[in-house]
């Protein structure tokens, strides 16, 4: 049975709160869904539900999978972005200060905190450990995503469709020394490793003798928002100290998540 929608007055006020709606339900279903069933949960006439879709597409907030015939409406990239705006905003960096912090003094190497920026991550927090060597990382720098340990966990974490939408040819990846994915396929299959591990890391591909290893932050629906990491030498860290690195980054990405609300 359709679910009716809500009295509201004023065309204005009207297309706006159906477009939230649309959104709404896209952010809440794990996959894209067909026009006329978007239209039958929100208890909306198809037509207006076509045309709100070709709008929210026309944008970036909507994107289309065609296949068997059928095509299937989920959130696009522009909706992506506009989350990763709200995870940018001074709440969310107080909340990870501390925790931040917590993971320097835990593992005695950089720790940094991270979010996805379109192909870009963009570090928020950068705290760094006594006696240890500089970084090319630091607050408000950006890096492509895919040569960062931190860029990994979050794309790790998205659909596969919209990193293919990011990253659709060779030429959208690009490398700072000679490591590094590049080809959408050799990226796909990095991903396929970091999901099965379920933490993320890169060993000079940023910058030579370095390595990290980055664990995602998912809000109250599940959604990848941020990611912690820590850089070493990739020389000073043995096997042993590694899998402890591992462990404090994902605990540090567990603790925030749970402050976020996942998992209630």
């Amino acid at each position: 049975m359709a679910r009716p929608a809500p009295a509201r007055s004023g065309a204005p006020a009207r297309g706006a709160e159906d477009v939230l709606r649309v959104l709404g339900l896209l952010t809440r279903r794990p996959e894209p869904m067909p026009a006329a069933m978007i239209a039958s949960v929100l208890g909306l006439p198809r037509s207006s539900a076509y045309r709100l879709l070709g709008v929210l597409v026309d944008h970036g907030f909507v994107a289309i999978e065609e296949g068997a015939g059928s095509r299937r409406y989920g959130l696009g990239v522009a909706a992506h972005e506009l989350g990763s705006a709200y995870t940018r905003q001074a709440p969310l960096q107080r909340a990870a200060r501390p925790v931040l912090i917590k993971l320097v003094e835990r593992t005695t190497h950089s720790g940094h905190f991270a979010v996805l920026h379109g192909r870009d991550v963009l570090y928020l927090l950068e705290e760094r450990a006594p006696g240890r060597p500089s970084l090319v990382t630091d607050a408000g720098v950006r890096l492509p995503a895919p040569l960062t340990a931190s860029g990994l966990a979050l794309l790790a974490a998205v659909p596969t469709r919209q990193v293919r939408a990011l990253f659709p040819s060779a030429a959208d990846l690009v490398l700072r020394t000679d490591h590094g994915p590049t080809t959408p396929s050799a990226l796909q299959r990095l991903l396929v490793d970091v999901r099965r591990d379920g933490y993320a890391g890169e060993h000079g591909t940023v910058a030579k003798d370095l390595s990290s290893v980055a664990a995602a932050v998912r809000d109250f629906t599940a959604q990848p928002v941020a990611a912690f990491a820590v850089t070493y030498r990739t020389d000073d860290v043995d096997a042993d100290e590694h899998a402890a690195l591992v462990q404090a980054v994902s605990a540090a990405a567990t603790a925030l998540s749970a402050r976020l609300g996942h998992g209630r």
